[in-house]
């Protein structure tokens, strides 16, 4: 897939990897972090499990540990944090760097950063929690329309995300939000395909893996049909035009570059049903590695096992400062 040469599985060293954490995304970063960890001893890694949550991250220096596989979802692990420790210990680990992990975690920075670069992103308003109960939600839907999404702005996994369809349903799913963040995105709402673009590599050599398609059942694609039903469709191949294809992994790449991410990532977008035009609407630097997860399937499209894909990952875990003296 990349035409590089990868250091046999032995060279590796001693690689931990990090689940858990403290993060309201912890069980599904256990349920990624097993897989991860069973795909590396499969594949002769001297692979760890290393829980941040129970564990001082300081034992990953005091062990020995020559990488680190972040298998972690959400605040305290794929915002920057963990990152910038790795960093000063000089552990090298997956994925994107202190500044892009932070940036990325925040959906609102996120929008700021392609909307400067002129890249379509939908429509949106900052919202906190002090301003719920001043709020004209006739104002608010002036702006976005109806429906629109509520989310919080620092999570991941559909947590704490509100479909509105009426204008009186918006102060609860303002609290629901805010019960998860301090900032609170109201966004426009794109009616149409939804699609998810993983991306593997860094700078100019970024290469986007087949889109899959997401056909939630009623179009509600929540934490439960995302992790624990079978109900939801994955259509890969995804069945859009190739010209379609084509310009909307153009516009992914182009998204994953300017956050200076690397190593991986995963971008959702919406198409918009009645003039096709696609919508970034985040991107996942730490995505997941479950059994439901979309990388590992377009991956698996691609002709990279979920086991491949793992070595691949550790193989290429870096440093924002490398060749620094530590």
């Amino acid at each position: 897939m990349t035409g590089s040469r990868l250091p046999s599985n032995a060279k590796l060293g001693k690689v931990a990897v990090l689940m858990g954490g403290r993060s309201a995304e912890r069980e599904v970063s256990l349920m990624s972090g097993q897989g991860v960890l069973k795909a590396l001893l499969d594949s002769g890694v001297d692979a760890h499990a290393f829980d941040p949550a129970q564990r001082d991250l300081m034992a990953l220096k005091q062990e020995g540990f020559d990488r680190c596989f972040i298998a972690l979802h959400g605040r305290f692990g794929e915002d920057g944090t963990v990152q910038g420790a790795l960093e000063l210990m000089g552990i090298p680990y997956t994925g994107s760097g202190v500044m892009a992990s932070s940036m990325a975690m925040d959906k609102v920075m996120t929008k700021r950063v392609w909307q400067a670069e002129g890249l379509p992103t939908p429509r949106h308003v900052l919202v906190h929690p002090a301003q719920i109960d001043k709020l004209s939600a006739d104002e608010l839907i002036a702006v976005l329309g109806l429906p629109l999404i509520v989310k919080p702005a620092r999570e991941g996994s559909s947590i704490g995300v509100s479909k509105v369809t009426q204008a009186a349903d918006l102060p609860a799913a303002l609290r629901v939000a805010a019960a998860c963040d301090s900032d609170i995105l109201c966004e426009q709402c794109i009616v149409g395909d939804e699609v998810t673009c993983p991306v593997l590599g860094d700078g100019s050599d970024a290469q986007a893996l087949p889109m899959i398609r997401i056909v939630a059942p009623d179009g509600n694609y929540d934490y439960q049909n995302k992790y624990f039903t079978d109900d939801t469709q994955y259509l890969v191949p995804c069945g859009l035009p190739e010209s379609e294809m084509a310009a909307i992994d153009a516009l992914v790449i182009k998204a994953y570059q300017v956050m200076g991410c690397r190593g991986w990532g995963r971008i959702d977008v919406m198409i918009d049903a009645a003039t096709r035009q696609p919508y970034l609407l985040e991107i996942n630097t730490s995505p997941g590695m479950t059994g439901h997860s979309l990388v590992p399937m377009s991956a698996r499209a691609a002709g990279m096992s979920y086991e491949a894909l793992c070595c691949h990952l550790v193989a290429h875990a870096s440093l924002d400062y490398k060749g620094v003296a530590q």
